[in-house]
C-alpha cells in the first residue's frame, strides 16, 4: 500500500471510530470478551511492568484490565480516533475503582491519553515495559510488510526484556459475510486478515524472541443480516482497507448478500464467525536451534 492511499485508508479507519465511538461500548461484546482472554494470558507471565502502553486502547475497556492487574504501573492509552480517547478518560476517572485506587494507593500511577498512530509511535526507544494490544494490529494495513513493520515500531518502544502482548483476527473471520458477498460486484467487502503463523514469523523478522501463538474461534449469533451489520458500523469496523466499493450497496446487491447469508442459518440463527490470535513475545535475544532457526511455538484452543 503506497503512502498516499496508505494515508486515505487511516483517515477512513479514524472517521470511522471517531463516529463509533459514543455507542462503541453497547455493541462492543466480542472485544471485551477477547480482551478479558488476553488478560487471562498474563496469569503465567512473570513480568512486573512501570510503564504500559495499551496500543488501540479504543474506549479503555482493556487499560482497565491493565491497571487492575499492575496497580503500581503507569498505563499510556494510545489511540487514532481521540473521540475514543475521551471515552477512555472517562472511564478512568469515573469509576468506583478509580477513587478506592487513589486511597489504597499512595502516588497512585495515573492513566495517559495519547492520540496517535501504532505504526508511527509518538514515543522514545527503549520507554516501556509491556506493550498490550487487543484487537487493533489488523487495522496495520499493507499485508505482512506492514505488519512486520508495526512490530518493528512495538519492537523500538520496548526496553531489552519487555513483553508485547496482543490479540488479533485470523483468516476465518467473517468467513460467512465473505462468502455471501463473493459473488455480488467483485468488491471486497470483508477485510483480508493474515494467517498465524505469518504473524508468528513476522514477530521473529522484526526482532522478537520466543513467540508463543495460539488461536481460537467464536461464533456470535444473530436475528438477521442487518443486525450483524449494524453492530460492525456500531464499533466502527465495516472500513475494508483494500479493494473496497466507493459507494453504498444497491437494493438488488443487498438483496443478494441477505438472501446468500441465509444458507448459513442454523437453529433460527445467523452465525458470525470470529478467529481470534492471540501471541506473545520478549524484545530480548532469541531462542535459537544449533542451525540458527528459531523456535516459534503455537497452540490452539480446542473451544471454550
Amino acid at each position: 500500500m503506497n503512502d498516499m492511499v496508505n494515508q486515505v485508508v487511516k483517515r477512513s479507519i479514524r472517521l470511522s471510530f471517531e463516529r463509533a465511538a459514543a455507542h462503541y461500548d453497547a455493541a462492543a461484546f466480542l472485544q471485551q470478551e477477547v480482551a478479558r482472554r488476553l488478560d487471562d494470558h498474563l496469569d503465567g507471565v512473570n513480568i512486573e511492568p512501570r510503564r504500559i502502553l495499551d496500543a488501540g486502547c479504543g474506549t479503555g475497556f482493556g487499560v482497565s484490565l491493565l491497571r487492575a492487574r499492575y496497580p503500581r504501573a503507569d498505563v499510556i492509552g494510545l489511540d487514532l480516533a481521540q473521540a475514543m480517547l475521551r471515552q477512555a478518560l472517562a472511564r478512568q476517572r469515573g469509576g468506583a475503582w478509580e477513587k478506592l485506587r487513589a486511597r489504597l494507593i499512595p502516588n497512585t500511577p495515573q492513566f495517559q491519553a495519547l492520540c496517535g498512530d501504532l505504526e508511527q509511535l509518538p514515543l522514545a526507544r527503549a520507554s516501556l515495559d509491556m506493550v498490550w494490544s487487543s484487537l487493533a494490529l489488523q487495522w496495520v494495513g499493507g499485508g505482512i510488510a506492514g505488519l512486520q513493520a508495526g512490530f518493528e515500531e512495538l519492537r523500538r518502544v520496548l526496553r531489552p526484556g519487555g513483553l508485547l502482548i496482543f490479540a488479533s483476527f485470523g483468516p476465518d473471520t467473517l468467513r460467512e459475510l465473505r462468502a455471501a458477498s463473493a459473488d455480488l460486484d467483485g468488491h471486497q467487502h470483508v477485510n483480508r486478515f493474515i494467517d498465524m503463523h505469518d504473524v508468528g514469523d513476522a514477530l521473529v523478522h522484526a526482532g522478537f524472541g520466543n513467540p508463543v501463538m495460539e488461536m481460537e474461534r467464536i461464533t456470535l449469533t444473530y436475528a438477521d443480516l442487518a443486525a450483524l451489520l449494524r453492530d460492525l458500523k456500531q464499533i466502527g469496523a465495516h472500513t475494508v482497507l483494500e479493494g473496497r466499493r466507493a459507494g453504498l450497496m444497491g437494493k438488488s446487491a443487498w438483496r443478494r448478500l441477505r438472501d446468500n447469508y441465509e444458507a448459513f442459518r442454523q437453529q433460527d440463527r445467523l452465525p458470525a464467525t470470529y478467529e481470534v490470535v492471540y501471541g506473545h513475545a520478549w524484545a530480548d535475544p532469541a531462542r535459537t536451534l544449533a542451525d540458527g532457526r528459531q523456535i516459534i511455538e503455537f497452540r490452539r484452543h480446542p473451544g471454550r
